[in-house]
């Protein structure tokens, strides 16, 4: 019998009114006394918005201060927003972590293609495999998704099961892998499911998500009728689409030269782990050139428009290795995830203007999302049968319209939470019954920013209006040594009548310190904030825009 006050309970610390970031925990116990299990530790992708950062983390300062009792990290897949965080917050857990085979093999791939990665312990688990981690008991579900071994994770407890769904469809025809798991899910409904979290990611779209299978058909049918070389970019991670590529060129005697070492990763992983028995090897980077253009697939990286990936490089004609030209044909097998639309059209406008026929999904089935629509949604929920279903994975709008559709579909109780609420879904739930501090750290080249520190709000200001740094020598009666030292970066030379802005921030130091009384003079930082103060009124006059300025006053 379970104590007074013993609850279970559901905090997400990232992944929930947003996409990407995912980190979910549940909880066993009493307030005072909780144990906990970690689903996930994702990242999100850096915009404009974020100068300088390359990835966003979930702020697990919570799981630090509950360190002692966090049982375990589980990963469901291998996606970047579900276990990219993992190299850089490990080392403050240090906690057993489990995954099944492909995703302990990728992300085992990429610690070591990470300079001064330590080592993370992976427990191994096998499809369908089950764990115990105190009183959690977890079964792996597969769910078919754009990724080999997407799990569900049916987690029990005494107050009841939960199915955490991860990323999801219905695809009776994957390609690589077993579909969803029907038959498992709907036996969970006839067992009793006291809660259901599940994605939300495409909550908006009506119908059902079509088939990976249809992708590979019409890949195969644009790879068949190309004249001259093919490209094919699409992200790395879907081994189904690498496959279906493979297969295609193979059925008209083509070879397949991978472009980007994230491919190459990815492609190696996966025969490693099976999904790639039966194709022939992949031809090294170095023969592209030699093979003869009807006779070769180029399979890129840089679906997403990144600058520095392959596909990129050959919209620019900046790759050492390969090029395209008039008469080949590139398939963006992928859709540009928010954010990313105008470096993808840079892409495409790039390979254009080489005479290069761009095809997109625009015109044709080469890309179909790993995300359950809203008929999709339904029969999970007439499978499952949840007492209680938690929108997550999603922003705003789609936790709202999954919640509203898991109303209709019968559903008795249906809870719309954010991150860093802890929702008590045991007895008597589901209720927001507290907060646990929940934030973001941003990746800054080899470091972890909180992202409540100035660093970003600074960039954004350099990046507006500019910064004028000034040196500037005083004795210790306060009389000036020489002429002030100014220089300007990003600031116009001259403002409208033409002189020189630099002279009027000079002139502004100069007026600052004559008008200021000798006894304050010998105060040097009255002196810097006084500069300071001057140089941005007079650059803000002459620019109508005030720069960050620095000030160093030195003691002589």
């Amino acid at each position: 019998m379970a104590d007074p006050g013993d609850e279970l309970v559901f905090a997400p610390l990232g992944g929930v009114g947003e996409i990407g970031m995912n980190l979910g925990l549940y909880g066993l116990g009493t307030e005072r006394r909780r144990e906990w299990i970690a689903v996930d530790v994702g990242v999100a992708f850096a915009g404009e918005e974020l100068p300088g950062v390359d990835l966003i983390m979930p702020d697990i300062r919570y799981l630090i201060e509950e360190r002692r009792n966090l049982l375990g990290i589980v990963l469901t897949h291998a996606h970047e927003d579900h276990f990219g965080a993992l190299i850089d917050l490990w080392p403050r857990l240090r906690v057993p972590v489990y995954a099944t085979p492909f995703t302990a093999a990728l992300f085992e791939a990429k610690r070591k293609g990470e300079p001064g990665a330590i080592d993370v312990p992976i427990k191994e688990i096998p499809l369908n495999g089950k764990i115990n981690l105190g009183p959690f008991h977890i079964e792996f579900v597969s769910m078919a998704h754009s990724i080999p071994e997407s799990n569900g994770l049916i987690i029990k407890t005494r107050h009841g099961t939960v199915l955490h769904t991860g990323d999801w469809k219905i695809d009776p025809t994957p390609v690589i892998g077993p579909p969803t798991d029907e038959k498992r899910l709907r036996a969970l409904g006839d067992e009793g499911c006291l809660a259901l979290l599940g994605d939300s990611t495409n909550a908006v779209r009506e119908g059902r998500s079509p088939s990976e299978k249809d992708v590979a058909d019409v890949l195969a049918e644009l790879i068949r009728t190309a004249p001259g070389r093919v490209g094919v970019t699409t992200f790395a991670s879907n081994v189904a689409r690498i496959r279906a590529v493979a297969e295609a060129a193979a059925e008209c005697g083509r070879e397949v030269v991978l472009v980007g070492r994230a491919m190459e990763r990815v492609a190696q992983v996966a025969r490693e782990t099976g999904y790639l028995d039966d194709i022939n090897e992949f031809r090294s980077l170095d023969t592209y050139g030699y093979l003869p253009p009807d006779k070769v697939v180029a399979l890129c990286t840089g679906s997403q428009g990144e600058p520095r990936a392959a596909l990129a490089r050959i919209a620019q004609d900046q790759h050492p290795l390969v090029t395209f030209s008039r008469g080949d044909r590139v398939i963006f097998s992928s859709r540009a995830i928010p954010g990313n639309e105008k470096a993808v059209m840079r892409v495409i406008n790039g390979l254009v203007s080489q005479g290069v026929e761009v095809i997109t999904d625009r015109t044709h089935l080469v890309h179909v999302s790993g995300h359950p629509r809203r008929a999709e949604l339904e029969e999970m929920i007439s499978w499952v049968r949840p007492q209680i279903l938690i929108p997550v994975h999603g922003e705003p709008l789609h936790l709202h319209e999954h919640a509203a559709l898991a109303r209709r579909a019968g559903v008795g109780k249906v809870l719309t939470c954010r991150n860093g609420d802890l929702v008590k879904l045991a007895p008597d739930g589901p209720a927001i019954v507290d907060e646990v501090p929940a934030g973001r750290l941003y990746k800054d080249g080899s470091l972890l920013v909180d992202a409540a520190e100035r660093t970003v709000p600074d960039r954004r200001r350099l990046g507006f209006a500019g910064i004028v740094s000034v040196a500037l020598a005083l004795t210790d009666r306060g009389e000036l040594v020489g002429d002030p030292e100014i220089a300007v970066t990003g600031i116009p030379d001259k403002d409208a009548d033409g002189n020189p802005i630099v002279e009027r921030a000079l002139e502004a130091v100069l007026d600052a310190l004559e008008s200021m009384p000798r006894p304050r003079r010998r105060d040097p930082e009255a002196v810097a904030e006084a500069a300071r103060r001057a140089v941005r009124s007079a650059v803000g006059a002459a620019w109508n825009k005030k720069p960050m300025c620095h000030v160093h006053v030195l003691t002589v």
